[in-house]
């Protein structure tokens, strides 16, 4: 596998692992708190890739894992109770970290947090932030695990999704 940034070919393929997870939540296999219709869209992908922050796990030809890594830290984030204190140049963003279904328990979405934590690196960041929803409970598994510290949950409305509680998450290199 390999993880690299995304071209313009490969919008369609995250768009459609945003699709695969909006089905399997509506099916009740898991709970991420997005809304299909509301985020995330097609567009979402589009939009990230346009600023250059869109990133994809490549496996044999096929697009199985995305994310969005930058330094843009919403108003929300203001509201959390970070422990490190950091310019915003000295903090490194991971957004809508999506892995597809189909390719699920193999380790992907390790690998990608693990290539944002040398990205983070390669651009001179040491504080690492994130945010999850709070219903999302695979994903808040998958962070602690990796060394995240859960610092705040936000009541807020997040990407248009009305009811959040936004789990925001650091861990300083």
């Amino acid at each position: 596998m390999i993880v690299r940034k995304a071209n313009a070919n490969d919008i369609d393929s995250v768009a459609d692992i945003y699709d695969e997870i909006h089905t399997e939540i509506e099916k009740g296999v898991f709970s991420t708190g997005w809304i299909r219709g509301i985020y995330p869209l097609k567009s979402t992908a589009q939009n990230a890739f346009e600023k250059d922050w869109l990133f994809v796990a490549e496996e044999e030809g096929k697009i199985v894992a995305a994310a969005i890594i930058n330094q843009y830290q919403g108003p929300i984030y203001e509201e959390a109770a970070w422990e490190f204190e950091a310019t915003e140049n000295e903090v490194m963003v991971l957004h809508t970290l999506v892995v597809s279904p189909s390719c699920s328990k193999k380790g992907i979405g390790t690998k990608m947090v693990a290539f944002y934590e040398q990205y983070a690196l390669q651009n001179n960041c040491r504080e690492l932030r994130m945010d999850t929803n709070a219903k999302n409970t695979i994903a808040r598994k998958l962070y602690k695990k990796l060394g995240y510290k859960e610092v705040s949950i936000v009541p807020c409305v997040f990407n248009g999704i009305p009811g959040v509680d936004l789990v925001c998450l650091e861990k300083h290199l």
